[in-house]
């Protein structure tokens, strides 16, 4: 797989920064009754039904609060933010989504609000 380590590193490094961000968050508001969890894992796929050659998914979870339905489909939009004023510049994500296609790979997210998110970064090869 062709790409420029350090734009990839960014990436996987936003992620984990929100995913530790979502779980210290959780843990503010449950306290000791809550246990923190991050998980980053690989693994080789196939990057869709109709491309050729394998791929990698690199996955970053967190069993924080989730993203709420409503702003779903917003927090890849530039500047978009669900911390608190001064907490957070909403670029993250954007240039993520951004550095991940023009790698021609996918970033997409599974959630379910107080519960989980788990984003998931598809490469070709």
């Amino acid at each position: 797989i062709n790409i420029i380590p350090q734009d990839i590193g960014r990436v996987i490094l936003n992620l984990i920064t929100n995913a530790f961000y979502a779980v210290t968050e959780k843990k503010k508001l449950l306290g000791d009754s809550f246990e923190p969890i991050v998980t980053v894992s690989t693994k080789t796929v196939k990057p869709s039904p109709t491309g050729g050659g394998l791929g990698v998914l690199v996955s970053v979870m967190d069993n924080g609060n989730g993203i709420p339905q409503k702003v779903l489909d917003k927090i890849f939009q530039p500047f978009f933010t669900t911390k608190p004023t001064g907490q957070g510049t909403g670029l993250g994500l954007s240039l993520s989504y951004d550095i991940i296609k023009a790698h021609g790979g996918e970033l997409q997210v599974e959630t379910k609000e107080g519960e989980y998110a788990e984003f998931i970064i598809t490469l070709p090869k």
